[in-house]
Formats: structure tokens, sequence, C-alpha cells
């Protein structure tokens, strides 16, 4: 009887210890680890499982991902929570790997509330020498006086008719 009562502290001493939230308190404490972090938790190799409680970790409540897109030859937005986001895009990412690399950034900040301008360029691997595309995120933050927020992330990718200005790309 002793050692299931044992077995049985265990166990539950256990499953407390796996539904405990990791502490991602450093990766939002900047603006910079915010969008850093932003960039590395949705990339890596084909195979590779991405830390979606870290992503969703980086947005406020109610927090919207906002692609803009082409249909029928028009041009739409399209809105998307973090978990709407994970359930489109997840399964794709590790089954074709992805990497999202910041290669300029303007960031204008006032007080608690900042925007930032984050050129980026998309490969399938880290190898790949030549982007599978390029474009622009527009991601707006909220600092609550304790850590970074990440409130909407609006973003558009170069094509041949709208390629991405000089002025937001990197200055050799």
């Amino acid at each position: 009887m002793k050692k299931q009562v044992i077995a049985i502290i265990v166990l539950l001493t256990l499953n407390l210890s796996a539904q405990e939230k990791k502490d991602y308190s450093s990766k939002v404490t900047t603006i910079d680890s915010t969008i850093t972090t932003l960039y590395s938790v949705i990339s890596g190799d084909k195979g590779e499982a991405r830390n979606w409680e870290l992503f969703k970790h980086l947005f406020r409540k109610d927090a919207k991902l906002i692609p803009i897109g082409k249909k029928d030859k028009k041009t739409t937005v399209r809105y998307m929570s973090p978990e709407d986001y994970i359930k489109t895009s997840g399964k794709w990412l590790v089954n074709n790997g992805f990497y999202d690399l910041e290669i300029k950034r303007e960031t204008q900040v006032f007080g608690d509330f900042a925007h930032i301008f984050s050129t980026y360029e998309s490969y399938k691997s880290k190898e790949d020498e030549k982007p599978l595309m390029r474009g622009i995120n527009s991601i707006q933050l909220f600092n609550d006086g304790k850590r970074w927020w990440i409130i909407n992330l609006y973003w558009k990718q170069e094509s041949e008719e709208n390629p991405i200005p000089e002025a937001y790309l990197p200055q050799n």
C-alpha cells in the first residue's frame, strides 16, 4: 500500500511539472528579442516541429495576423488569430521546411507603442542560396510595463508588379 501511495504522489508531481508553463520572459523583454523570437519560432528544417507555445506567447489576446494576397485578381486581406495561423500554416512549415530571415528593420517607438517595418527573405532550407520569396512585415507592438506584445502582424509578399522599394532593402 505504501508503494502505491508513493507511486501516485510521484505521478501527480510529474504531471503537475509537465503542466507548468515554460518561462519565455527573456524572449519578450525588448523589441529586438520579440522580433528575433518571431522569426526564429516559425523557422526550421523540413520535419522539425515548431514551438507553437512560444509562438502564441508572443501575441496579446485578440492579436491579428493579416496577410495581403490575391484572389480572383483582386487584392485581399485575411484576418487570423495566432491559433488560425498555426492551423493553416503549421503543417506546411514542417512538411516543407521554412526559414524566414529579417534583412532590414525600421523601428519607430513612442513610449509603450512600437511599429516595426521588417523586410524578410524566406527559404526552404539554410543551404538555399536564392530566397523563394521576399516581403515586408508590418509589426505593431505594445509594452504593458512588463514585456512587449505583438498586437498585429500585417505582411505582404513582393511580386513582379510590386517589388520591395529600395528604401526597405539593405544598403550594401
